[in-house]
């Protein structure tokens, strides 16, 4: 196979893309990310005037969205299809981590069952939606928003988040080895704790649990999310055209470390 030279500023051109969280964090993120690199951006939330801001600022379009209804998120890459020509990208990213969902001695069923569907149940509904269309057009990249926390246990326990991205992690290898035949992609990108409104708001109210994992931390910080966004980036390429069903850890080496340096 004969190698190209790829002009980075418009890697993604022609591509169109929908995030869902797209509004905040990882995904606003990656939405600027995508956009600079030539890409047609959708933004999914369910927050109106972040979707709608963030939509403008990257001169995409905003849906309005609950990832757990499966009509909403059908509707949000049919009528994406339908408005732009094609489903070339689908960053599967929204998520929770609310303060209900702690150990498993005191998370209750129903802080359970939330986190789950929107974890879980909404990369399910998404990439099913998504390859509705990918195996129409024989081509497509999915990247579904796993963990760092997938791949390792953690003493500061948040069990149905923990349990929703392995979940996450599984399911996407499954489909990108079911699909790679039929020219579609499916990664997994593996953060480590990222410097998000989300990771702000949990560790505010427990400045200890902060430092605990912070320690564990090779690189001695949290990511920022235009770190994540990056590899968002490559993994929606052309440039990662051999990389399917991959666990993608970009988690400043924790994974990787027995102890960490001083």
């Amino acid at each position: 196979m004969a190698i190209t030279p790829i002009d980075l500023t418009q890697r993604l051109a022609g591509k169109v893309a929908i995030i869902t969280g797209g509004a905040s964090g990882i995904g606003l993120a990656t939405a600027r990310r995508f956009a600079a690199e030539g890409a047609t951006v959708v933004i999914a939330d369910m927050s109106v005037e972040a979707g709608e801001a963030a939509a403008a600022e990257v001169g995409g379009a905003f849906i309005r969205v609950d990832v757990t209804d499966q009509a909403q998120v059908d509707d949000l890459f049919d009528e994406t299809a339908r408005r732009f020509g094609s489903v070339d990208i689908a960053f599967n990213n929204a998520g929770i981590s609310p303060d209900d969902d702690d150990s498993i001695e005191t998370t209750e069923l129903p802080a359970w069952e939330r986190v789950q569907d929107v974890n879980l149940k909404s990369v399910y509904l998404c990439s099913r939606a998504a390859l509705r269309h990918m195996t129409r057009q024989q081509s497509g990249s999915i990247i579904n928003t796993a963990s760092f926390v997938a791949l390792l246990g953690s003493a500061t326990s948040q069990i149905s988040y923990t349990a929703s991205k392995g979940g996450v992690l599984a399911m996407t290898r499954e489909l990108g080895v079911q699909f790679a035949r039929q020219g579609i992609r499916v990664n997994a990108l593996c953060p480590g704790p990222v410097n998000t409104p989300l990771l702000q708001e949990l560790f505010a109210s427990d400045p200890e649990r902060a430092q605990r994992r912070l320690v564990h931390v090779p690189k001695g910080r949290f990511a920022e999310p235009e770190e994540l966004a990056a590899a968002v980036a490559f993994l929606a390429s052309d440039d990662a055209s051999f990389i399917t069903a991959s666990s993608f850890v970009v988690d400043g080496g924790i994974t990787g470390a027995y102890v960490t340096p001083l």
